[in-house]
């Protein structure tokens, strides 16, 4: 038996097999997790990440990212805001959108950006774009993310939501070796509402949540 790596509740069950690997889902938060027998080492994990050209000169790139960038800026009540991007990747770009907006953005990314001294501070919003999803123990990474964020202030995920198995059995999102925890709408109104937070789902793979004390 696997306790579910974000909130640690004992009932989990298997949820699909391939032939890669196994998955299994929290039967509490809806989490659906990897084996972690079946993860890759950090060393092939950074290899794949690597491969990643993220130009930020890149119109379609920054198209995608507008998808975080334009609602979360919608909420930023006030100019000149600090905030952070958790898991930047090699090459910030939605930092720099939100640059050219007013506001100022910090950069964290445990293999590209890995300076802990940012992680010291709260900020008025947190933005963790396509990065959710690789975490090994996502209960410590969640809390980390709560803890940056100012009261009164907006952590922005953007991530794939997962639905039932049978969407699940053909999901290219799933075929990713790096991809281990797979986030549905319920997982993040169970974390929501365990967190006294509030929340907003925008399309199809962006959630904003606000700190409401």
């Amino acid at each position: 038996m696997h306790l579910c790596p974000l909130c640690h509740h004992q009932q989990t069950s298997d949820f699909f097999q391939d032939k890669r690997r196994r998955y299994y889902r929290c039967e509490q938060c809806w989490l659906i997790f990897v084996d972690p027998n079946d993860r890759l080492d950090s060393g092939t994990e950074k290899a794949h990440y690597d491969q990643h050209e993220n130009d930020p000169q890149d119109q379609g790139y920054r198209r995608f990212l507008s998808r975080m960038s334009e609602p979360l800026l919608a909420r930023l009540a006030q100019p000149n805001l600090e905030g952070l991007d958790f898991g930047c990747g090699p090459g910030p770009t939605l930092s720099l959108m939100i640059e050219e907006a007013g506001h100022q953005v910090a950069l964290y990314d445990v293999y590209y950006a890995p300076d802990e001294r940012v992680l010291s501070k709260q900020y008025d919003f947190v933005t963790c774009t396509e990065a959710i999803e690789h975490f090994y123990t996502p209960s410590k990474e969640w809390e980390l993310l709560l803890s940056l964020v100012k009261p009164g202030g907006w952590l922005g995920i953007m991530t794939k939501l997962a639905r039932d198995v049978d969407a699940f059995s053909t999901w290219h999102y799933k075929n990713d070796a790096t991809h281990v925890s797979f986030f549905s709408r319920e997982t993040f109104l169970y974390l929501a509402k365990e967190h006294e937070l509030a929340i907003e789902f925008i399309g199809n793979d962006v959630i904003l949540l606000r700190k409401t004390q």
